[in-house]
């Protein structure tokens, strides 16, 4: 199930969200930059997309019942199990998920060459990486622990327990954001922003753990002489990558016979007033933290998402984009567009990262050197 929504949200990251920009142009009409003009143009890639997507969520149907607000899970396991009907529907997918993630891969690359000096520059700027590993350092979504590298790729931290994550991440609030700034905590404010999701997960593995995927994960450690890859625009192929990975673990999940055992439940009782886990989300680590009074009633709950650990970075690409792009005597709506790609990029949520049929809401103030506002440029 977790490979399911992982492998859905890249479909609809890659295809329906920034395929518009690679397949049609920066600069192409807003209008049809979209998933409708990509089915226009191109609609064996669109439906492929589609398709793709709706494998990961059939992944979850099959097994619980739902698409989304999955209801088979219960404390303990599962409410019922996986039939051989759908084990083998299942089954019957993964040729045509394949070949659809290694079409994507062949687009994202051949843009790669095409573009080498614009996905080069693309907001570069090094950072510290998090991601989950096995423990011999391979690519790990579920089961695993937690590595930090730096910006060359020594190893900061590796195999910790989820469960000492206040040790290593703080947070502080700025003066003009909604959201925290986290930072590695031996590094301190100033030195250790971090990134989390597919870029950085492929950045602090040693392995992936499929065949195909390990064919294009060398490719991509070569790309910098095994050293981190730091571009955000990377993020697109590592999320290939990665969805290339959750086909091949897919298939040989379904092939184990456990997967339709019937022995789906262990049962136990409330005994820990405190609880902490993590997971690798779709856009990087996610940490849950509970604590409960002697009745299991909640006391304080912090969570950690990957949009908020990935949000100096996130910043920071903005301000590079737009230094690169944006003419503040000139602006078009291509310039705006490449800002906005950078939080794409990153794939934080739906809302921003959508092409909205043309109508992206933006603001844009161009400011002289005293801080006075000398043009805004304001879209829907």
């Amino acid at each position: 199930m977790h490979i399911g929504q992982n492998l859905s949200s890249h479909a609809l990251s890659f295809f329906h969200l920034s395929s518009p920009d690679i397949l049609l142009g920066y600069d192409s009409d807003p209008v049809k930059r979209n998933i409708f003009g990509i089915a226009e143009k191109y609609p064996d890639i669109a439906l492929r997309g589609i398709r793709l997507r709706k494998f990961g969520q059939e992944l979850s149907e099959r097994i619980t019942g739902k698409k989304i607000h999955i209801m088979g899970i219960v404390p303990g396991g599962m409410a019922f199990p996986l039939t051989e009907e759908n084990r083998k529907a299942l089954l019957q997918w993964i040729p045509e998920a394949i070949e659809t993630v290694q079409l994507a891969i062949g687009i994202i690359k051949t843009f790669h060459e095409e573009n080498a000096a614009m996905v080069n520059s693309f907001a570069t700027s090094p950072t510290l990486y998090l991601g989950t590993v096995g423990p011999d350092g391979e690519h790990e979504l579920y089961d695993g622990k937690l590595r930090f590298i730096d910006t060359d790729g020594s190893i900061l931290e590796d195999q910790l327990n989820p469960e000492k994550y206040l040790d290593y991440i703080a947070e502080r609030s700025v003066d003009w954001s909604y959201l925290k700034y986290p930072y590695y905590k031996p590094y301190g404010f100033d030195k250790g922003f971090y990134r989390v999701g597919p870029l950085a997960r492929l950045n602090v593995a040693n392995k992936m753990k499929t065949p195909l995927a390990q064919k294009e994960f060398e490719n991509f450690k070569a790309m910098n002489s095994g050293k981190p890859v730091h571009g955000a625009f990377y993020f697109h192929y590592a999320r290939l990558i990665e969805t290339l990975s959750d086909v091949e673990d897919a298939e040989i999940i379904l092939n184990d016979p456990q997967v339709t055992s019937l022995h789906i439940q262990h049962h136990g009782k409330w005994n820990y007033a405190e609880g902490i886990g993590s997971s690798e989300a779709p856009r990087g680590t996610l940490f849950h933290h509970y604590k409960t009074d002697e009745t299991g009633k909640l006391l304080r709950v912090n969570l950690l998402i990957a949009t908020g650990q990935n949000n100096p970075s996130m910043n920071r690409s903005i301000l590079e984009v737009a230094k690169q792009y944006v003419n503040g005597n000139k602006v078009e709506e291509g310039m705006l567009n490449r800002v906005e790609s950078a939080i794409r990029c990153y794939d934080p949520c739906l809302s921003c990262s959508s092409h909205a049929i043309g109508s992206m809401p933006m603001l844009v103030e161009v400011l002289d050197g005293g801080g006075n506002i000398v043009k805004s440029i304001k879209r829907n």
